[in-house]
């Protein structure tokens, strides 16, 4: 009777020799207790990714049960935060020792936050999309934190366009009369007639990217979520009232934006907010007009730091 199960990885070579740069798991549902700065912690459904390098050019493979037990010791008597994560690749890395030197690991997931509403005071959950990410790599640590934001922008090409419309309107329908009476104006102005035609806007999305460092421990996704909206002024709602809706037409209208102003407000925004170590931003205008998108990239400009 046999007493033992054969292990291929411990005692089998590589059919070919040759080091790896990663090897592992991509895509563990799991879940994860979040510490986010001012938030309680909360259960998330994370998607988990999880790597080590192969640098034993003859050895057969990984031990891939190890880092799925080492992340499911977090997701059950654990919570996710920078330390954890710390914790967490130095485990990747022991686990495999003679094996490997390096490690990364990468929680992606939805983060919900109730959001009021502009005027009426309502409230609603809105869902902003997060990555996690941690690696050692040539012994370097790095953490990253990134979040999706959606907003509104209104076109201020269109914009303009739309008022050239409704001033020709104005002018078809009162050029004629030797006096003009301001009821007669006004009313007119609440009409289809009176506004013509109106400016092109479409959703898009700021993606925006953080290098962390130890002096932040629970992550500042808040803080970057309200940084963003509060620099481009016009998020997309949850609950809404015709009082909101309105407020919200009015704003779209005074913060007219092309993707580069976008970039440039989330840009000065950042470099404002001086306690993170590097930033990378993305901004797309999802295009209501043309079949493509409106893309701007920035970064903020660290030697050696992220690239655009």
């Amino acid at each position: 009777m046999t007493t033992s199960m054969p292990d291929i990885a411990n005692h089998t070579t590589a059919q070919t020799e040759g080091t790896l740069d990663w090897v592992g798991m991509s895509n563990i549902e799991m879940p994860m207790m979040v510490a986010s700065k001012g938030q309680t912690e909360r259960m998330v459904s994370a998607h988990v990714d999880a790597f080590v390098n192969l640098k034993e050019a003859k050895a057969k493979g990984i031990h891939m049960s190890r880092l799925y037990l080492l992340i499911d010791d977090l997701s059950t008597s654990g919570v996710l935060n920078y330390d954890s994560i710390v914790t967490l690749l130095d485990g990747f890395i022991s686990s495999h020792q003679d094996l490997s030197d390096q490690a990364k690991v990468e929680f992606n997931f939805e983060y919900h936050l109730r959001r009021k509403s502009l005027i009426s005071g309502k409230e609603g959950w809105k869902s902003y999309p997060v990555t996690i990410t941690g690696s050692i790599n040539k012994g370097e640590l790095t953490i990253e934190l990134a979040v999706d934001v959606r907003y509104s922008s209104t076109c201020p090409c269109s914009a303009a366009l739309a008022r050239q419309l409704i001033q020709q309107a104005f002018n078809d329908k009162f050029s004629q009369q030797s006096e003009l009476s301001l009821t007669d104006v006004h009313d007119w102005l609440g009409t289809t007639d009176g506004v013509v035609a109106t400016p092109h806007s479409q959703r898009s999305v700021a993606e925006l990217k953080v290098k962390l460092n130890s002096s932040v421990n629970d992550f500042p996704i808040t803080e970057l979520v309200d940084l963003i909206e509060d620099s481009l002024k016009t998020p997309v709602q949850a609950a809404v009232k015709r009082e909101d809706e309105q407020e919200f037409a009015r704003l779209n209208g005074q913060n007219l934006m092309f993707c580069e102003d976008a970039a440039r407000r989330l840009q000065h925004s950042m470099n404002q907010a001086n306690h993170f170590d590097d930033f990378w931003l993305r901004i797309n205008h999802l295009e209501s007009l043309h079949a493509h998108d409106a893309v701007s990239v920035t970064t903020k400009g660290v030697a050696g730091g992220y690239q655009p």
